[in-house]
């Protein structure tokens, strides 16, 4: 078992570049199943004994959002051992994960989020500067994932053309767009501040974006950092990478984008993932109406 774990969650990240955040919390969800299962005695891995387990979890008060993920893991590592014929039969695949309810996801006004890009040039001083200017500006150019950012290269930018060749979740590669003025910051950090934030690392660090000793930046300092800035900028809501990210697709479907087009810049593999944001769309139209329209 362990070494099927471990198998599972090398192939997670090597074949499915899961981040090293999901990568972790699969890994823990296997293991207090198994603890579940020895302090119940259990003889084997049966329906009974997975819905007892999840029994016990929600008498913990783990939010449903957390069991599904735990379902998720042991169905996709019962699939795992499915495929490699490490098993005949897994019973996790008979479990239902429970129905979550769909939150609108945050996002920022154009007004907050050039406030914000701007409160980052502002905020911060020399390389550090230049270096989140750029970190940003592609989040919120591109509305990419803050994992897959920080596995850019710098052979990965076409700046001319304004493309950047992404490699999403599933291995999946695409090619995002960003605007003039994301080339623009992305070129100038390139060509000031990345040599000199890499003459700290002997390693010569293959990512795009590095943090000052010259290592890869990482999801978390990225979090941090934005988390910082827009508290200066004085926005009065929580802002995280993902937050550029709903906001880059909200302002795109405002403008007039096809919704398969977001659907290809954000590397879903399903268009209803996508719709999510035509109600936030429609609700700010609705709004706007009321507001304005002489006979509400």
């Amino acid at each position: 078992m362990p070494d099927s774990t471990a198998d599972f969650l090398t192939y997670l990240r090597q074949n499915k570049n899961y981040s090293a955040h999901t990568i972790s919390n699969y890994a823990r969800d296997l293991r207090y199943f198994v603890r579940y299962c020895r302090e119940q005695n259990a003889a084997a891995i049966t329906v009974e004994v997975i819905r007892g387990y999840l029994r016990y979890l929600s008498k913990l008060n783990y939010a449903k959002r957390s069991i599904a993920r735990c379902v998720a893991a042991h169905k996709s590592f019962g699939r795992f051992l499915l495929r490699n014929k490490l098993v005949s039969a897994d019973p996790w695949q008979k479990i239902n994960s429970p129905k979550l309810e769909k939150n609108m996801p945050d996002f920022l006004t154009a007004a907050e989020a050039n406030q914000l890009l701007d409160m980052v040039e502002r905020g911060a001083a020399g390389l550090k500067r230049g270096r989140d200017s750029a970190v940003y500006e592609l989040l919120y150019a591109s509305g990419i994932r803050v994992s897959e950012l920080v596995n850019i290269q710098p052979v990965d930018l076409d700046l001319r053309a304004g493309e950047i060749r992404i490699l999403g979740k599933g291995a999946k590669e695409r090619i995002v767009l960003i605007s003039p003025r994301a080339a623009r910051v992305l070129r100038d950090y390139l060509q000031k501040i990345r040599p000199a934030l890499a003459k700290n690392n002997s390693n010569k660090e293959s990512a795009l974006f590095l943090n000052l000793r010259g290592g890869r930046l990482t999801q978390r300092s990225i979090e941090r950092n934005l988390a910082h800035y827009a508290r200066l900028a004085g926005l009065p809501k929580t802002v995280t990478p993902h937050t550029l990210r709903h906001s880059f697709a909200t302002h795109l479907l405002e403008g007039g984008a096809d919704l398969r087009v977001v659907q290809e810049l954000l590397g879903h593999s399903s268009l209803s993932t996508t719709q999510v944001y035509t109600h936030i769309t429609k609700d700010r139209l609705e709004k706007v109406m009321r507001q304005y329209h002489p006979r509400p």
